[in-house]
């Protein structure tokens, strides 16, 4: 490491202000800071350490996906890791030449981006979707908006949802069957060519068509759907590790998975026949991923406790209605999107009303 941050001082003055790479300035920065601590201090008191930086947020929520990512590839196979160099090179130009326009550094939050955006992607998915839909969802859904911390919505579900409104073929059909065997398919590149062989519907395309898939299938990630949404006993592994360390709010978590209980407990107990059990709806899908994972997002959530409730009751809701009285299979994202729309306003009626009950106070 001493050898490395020699290298880094010794070209550091190239990057700087007038020197020959100056326009590559937080290209230098980024790679510093991802290799070492910020040098950065406070010049005067008051002193404060915060052991949850940027850098160490993002690597919680990286560690959190690995038991996903793991049985992804188990599964699904080595395509994935194909589609995340993809996700990372596409996504991250884009950061990149924003960051030399504004001449600002890069932020960390593109390296969550860019690992949890393949992971909601069908298996088979051609490359070059993958590029065009995280470059979209980071143009989009971030960099329109002044960049990490001040955009509203989140960048992986703007470039999941624009695939699934451009291409709608291609993101809703040719599910692989995932590989189950002692080995899986951790030795297989499955690509587009080679996915007719072995196809199956997902569980919410089974559920259309009146046939509901094994939870125990479900919990364990032998059934297909997105790569990463599959497993449910790998996203509850990652997710309560980022609760644990408090990376992601319990609160948030909670308030979706029992929203979506209780609804789905009423609509079921109301016409069995025709809506779904509880168990079923908690497993099926990306709910579970969508809750742990893409609702917490801290940029696109409410900021207020009480907003944090409302927000997770209305993804639970929103995406139950949508999979049960619409033509979509699948919910959670469109109901995340509009969860992201309405959290400015829960706090600004959250503020509201605490300043309405300070003034009666008074």
């Amino acid at each position: 490491m001493k050898l490395l941050l020699k290298i880094f001082e010794k070209v550091k003055p190239s990057f700087e202000d007038g020197g020959r790479f100056s326009v590559l300035k937080p290209v230098y920065e980024a790679m510093e800071n991802f290799c070492f601590a910020p040098s950065a201090v406070a010049v005067s008191a008051p002193f404060a350490r915060d052991p949850l930086d940027v850098k160490r947020f993002m690597s919680m929520v990286i560690i959190a996906l690995l038991p996903c990512l793991l049985a992804s590839v188990y599964f699904f196979g080595l395509r994935l890791l194909a589609m995340i160099i993809v996700s990372y090179a596409a996504g991250g130009a884009v950061e990149v030449a924003f960051a030399i326009i504004r001449k600002e550094n890069i932020n960390e939050g593109f390296l969550v981006t860019g690992m949890l955006f393949p992971l909601i992607l069908p298996p088979t998915l051609p490359l070059w979707m993958v590029g065009v839909g995280v470059a979209f969802g980071v143009f989009v859904g971030k960099e329109l908006f002044g960049g990490t911390g001040r955009n509203v919505f989140n960048p992986a579900v703007v470039g999941r949802c624009f695939l699934a409104l451009a291409y709608p073929a291609a993101m809703s059909g040719n599910w692989v069957k995932p590989g189950y065997a002692l080995t899986g398919r951790l030795f297989q590149y499955v690509g587009a060519d080679k996915v007719d062989a072995i196809t199956a519907a997902t569980p919410l395309v089974l559920a259309k068509q009146g046939h509901l898939a094994n939870i125990s299938h479900m919990f364990l990630g032998s059934v297909s759907g997105s790569i990463g949404e599959t497993s449910g006993i790998a996203i509850i592994l990652g997710g309560v590790f980022l609760l644990v360390t408090r990376v992601a709010n319990w609160r948030t978590v909670v308030s979706i998975i029992v929203s979506t209980a209780i609804f789905a407990g009423i609509l079921h107990y109301s016409n069995p026949a025709r809506f779904a059990p509880l168990m079923w709806h908690l497993f099926a899908g990306g709910l579970l991923f969508g809750a742990f994972f893409m609702a917490t997002d801290p940029v696109t959530c409410p900021a207020t406790n009480e907003g944090k409730w409302i927000y997770g009751i209305i993804i639970g809701v929103v995406t139950l209605l949508i999979r049960n009285f619409t033509g979509y299979v699948e919910g959670v994202m469109f109901a995340i999107l509009l969860g992201n729309i309405v959290a400015p306003i829960l706090d600004e009626i959250v503020f509201r009303m605490r300043f309405w009950r300070l003034r009666g106070e008074g």
